[in-house]
């Protein structure tokens, strides 16, 4: 399927998993155009989906740009296309869905979105070298096999469970209960927020756990009560943070604290709370500056909510960048085969929307940002 991503004044429907997306068709019968696939990989479907929908907009803002800017490789002139997959928050999907890419040889990857699905996917990418930017996937565990295909463009899990319990410590919290949803992302980041906490003086009061599919949190919920803490850290995302703040509130835990990591620091986790009461009491922690510090944060949102009003979250900064990024250094190795601008693509100095993003030798960003954010009447700000 090929459909057009030019601008426009209405939101554009999401594009149909595995749809190939271009800013503009090649001209009629000129057969020296170069296609090159981008891959966009994230839940386009379920509880997540607005995570996805997100991501892939960077991803096709960022085709869009360049195809308007043009790009001539290897004395052919260029047209990008974005291939946006779905693999639904599941592993066994996602590296179906890596090995899917694999075999149509896509150019390159942008994702996945969970660290529980860019994990396994990473060996698939890096066994068929294609690289894989990462603008979303925070557990640490992500570039410890040392593929040579692996890039993650925001700080990790270990800044952003420390920055949280650190902001605790600074709040004089002393007591605080964990839950997390058994995830890579989750129980990741709620073991670093654990672990931190406690170098800090404060006392882990009870450690339980969900699911990523749950709503139901009552019974977690009691039993954190009786436990009597002043902070509640919860590993996870917003489709299960949400209703877990209403359900607080049910209980009368309004006044505690809630803490938790980029999974649940969206748009949407004013709306899934159903404005209750402890949504005041949120602090959450990305790994990246704030749109008004980005270098070119606010002047790209502007275009990216008229293009894609109301679907804002908080990735598709980073995957816009990570999609120009795999661009630029297709065009500093004059190719776009993945064999060849491999070595461009890692040791690029890119100056982004995001940041000037560089990389360590492990595929991490050298020093990347961590902001703090917390809801004011509905809306999500920056702390610090």
């Amino acid at each position: 399927m090929l459909a057009s991503c030019g601008k426009k004044e209405e939101a554009p429907a999401a594009p149909a998993t595995g749809a190939s997306v271009s800013a503009a068709p090649a001209a009629a019968g000129s057969g020296d155009v170069q296609v090159v696939k981008i891959a966009s990989v994230a839940p386009m479907s379920g509880s997540q989906a607005h995570y996805g929908k997100d991501n892939a907009n960077g991803v096709l803002m960022a085709v869009d740009d360049m195809n308007q800017k043009g790009m001539t490789l290897g004395g052919k002139k260029v047209r990008f296309e974005a291939v946006v997959e779905d693999d639904a928050a599941d592993p066994k999907q996602g590296t179906a869905v890596a090995q899917k890419l694999c075999d149509s040889k896509v150019a390159g990857v942008v994702g996945h979105l969970n660290s529980g699905t860019t994990i396994p996917a990473s060996k698939i990418y890096n066994d068929c070298g294609i690289p894989m930017v990462t603008g979303a996937a925070t557990n640490p565990a992500l570039t410890k096999p040392g593929y040579k295909t692996t890039f993650r463009i925001i700080a990790n899990d270990d800044a952003l469970g420390a920055a949280l319990a650190n902001d605790a410590k600074k709040n004089n919290l002393k007591r605080v209960a964990v839950i997390d949803d058994r995830t890579a992302y989750g129980q990741g980041i709620a073991e670093v927020f654990a672990k931190v906490a406690k170098a800090n003086g404060i006392e882990i009061v009870s450690s339980q756990f969900t699911t990523d599919k749950a709503t139901d949190f009552m019974a977690i919920l009691t039993a954190t009560k009786a436990e009597k803490p002043d902070g509640i850290f919860y590993g996870g995302m917003d489709a299960q943070a949400g209703p877990m703040l209403r359900q607080m509130e049910q209980l009368g835990l309004t006044t505690q604290k809630f803490f938790g990591g980029d999974g649940i620091c969206t748009m949407e986790l004013a709306k899934l709370s159903g404005g209750a009461k402890p949504l005041e009491n949120v602090v959450c922690a990305v790994g990246g500056s704030s749109l008004s510090k980005m270098p070119g944060g606010e002047e790209w949102k502007k275009r990216y909510d008229a293009a894609y009003p109301g679907q804002y979250q908080v990735y598709s900064p980073y995957t816009y960048d990570a999609a120009m990024l795999i661009m630029d250094a297709m065009q500093r190795a004059d190719s776009a085969d993945p064999a060849v601008y491999l070595p461009k693509l890692a040791e690029s100095s890119y100056k982004g929307v995001s940041a000037t993003i560089t990389f360590e030798p492990s595929g991490e960003m050298k020093d990347p940002a961590a902001t703090l954010f917390h809801y004011v009447k509905g809306n999500k700000e920056a702390i610090e």
